[in-house]
């Protein structure tokens, strides 16, 4: 009886011993049950279908899976993200609502708008940055230019006549259009929509002349020739339109756009769960399959810490904050 009663209080000071480490790697909701015990919603301030939309539905797929618990995908488009992302910020700190924000909300917005109706700096905490895309400069086929020179000099030669989608008011594609007028001195005219599905759809059609949007929901289309597309930002070409060359190529050595996004939560929400959330969605964004999926879209996975996603953030306000102050854009 000497020898079970040693035993046990071996085994009993083990459990103790681990029992902080667990906690650590599975945070309590503070009844004693483990993060996630119900649903999580996680929010997208752009339409389903959009660049957004498809790299959240991939992410919530395999948190669902890893998880047992449903990740609800709520789509709030509408105020060029500002909808989805008051909504987003304003929501209880717990882990159970959390929002793929990009550079348009959580950067751009802040220095196109007269006024915010959050404070993306204050009340969002990071995760983890999901990914990074560049952005394509495309028109549609009836639009008589096959390289970045010459849609440029038709530009000059038509000046105020040709138009570009974007997928909403001072996004990275409205950034990207307007950096170009800027550096170019062309006169094009910036057409925004509520997301990038509905200015996919009149690119197609021929209800606008040119797009700049990211890869992500446009490749099909480049490949059957229903776009065209003419320039990709980024220092090399896209591996999912190798045949498009960079805008360096086309002559522009200087011209840096591009888009990203990221998981951010409320702020107040306990670290232990922003730890948890950070180490199961990375280990989704590291995962073969999903690396693949979104290599063939044009989109590059990032799966960086809380504090690299942050000072990541803290570098685009200061570049683009520059940007918008030379180029004189305001969204009213």
């Amino acid at each position: 009886m000497i020898w079970l009663r040693s035993v046990l209080a071996v085994m009993i000071a083990l459990v103790a011993l681990a029992a902080p480490h667990a906690a650590a790697q599975n945070p309590s909701t503070g009844s004693g049950q483990i993060y996630p015990v119900k649903s999580v919603k996680m929010i997208m301030p752009f339409p389903a279908g959009g660049p957004t939309d498809i790299v959240g539905r991939l992410i919530g797929q395999r948190l669902s899976e890893s998880w047992g618990q449903n990740v609800v995908i709520d789509n709030r488009p509408g105020g060029g993200g500002l909808i989805g992302a008051q909504l987003a910020a304003k929501s209880p700190p717990d882990g159970y609502t959390i929002y793929l924000g990009g550079i348009t909300t959580l950067v751009l917005s802040t220095y196109v708008h007269k006024s915010m109706p959050y404070d993306p700096q204050r009340e969002f905490q990071p995760v983890t940055q999901a990914t990074t895309q560049p952005l394509l400069l495309m028109v549609h086929p009836t639009l008589p230019v096959k390289t970045l020179k010459a849609f440029i000099a038709l530009a000059q030669a038509r000046p105020g006549e040709i138009n570009y989608a974007t997928s909403g008011p001072g996004g990275s594609g409205h950034l990207a259009g307007e950096l170009l007028r800027s550096m170019t001195k062309i006169n094009i005219v910036h057409v925004p929509y509520r997301g990038a599905p509905p200015a996919i759809n009149d690119l197609i059609a021929g209800q606008v002349q040119s797009m700049f949007g990211s890869p992500l929901a446009v490749v099909p289309h480049i490949r059957t020739g229903k776009i065209y597309a003419i320039a990709v930002t980024g220092q090399k070409r896209s591996i999912a339109v190798p045949d498009v060359p960079t805008f360096a190529e086309g002559g522009m050595l200087t011209y840096d756009a591009s888009t990203w996004n990221g998981i951010m939560v409320p702020t107040g929400t306990p670290r232990a769960i922003i730890d948890r959330l950070h180490s199961d969605i990375t280990k989704v964004l590291r995962a073969p399959n999903t690396l693949d999926r979104l290599a063939g879209d044009g989109s590059v996975a990032v799966a960086s810490t809380p504090e690299e996603f942050a000072a990541f953030i803290k570098s685009e306000h200061a570049k683009w904050s520059k940007v918008v102050r030379e180029a004189n854009i305001r969204v009213e």
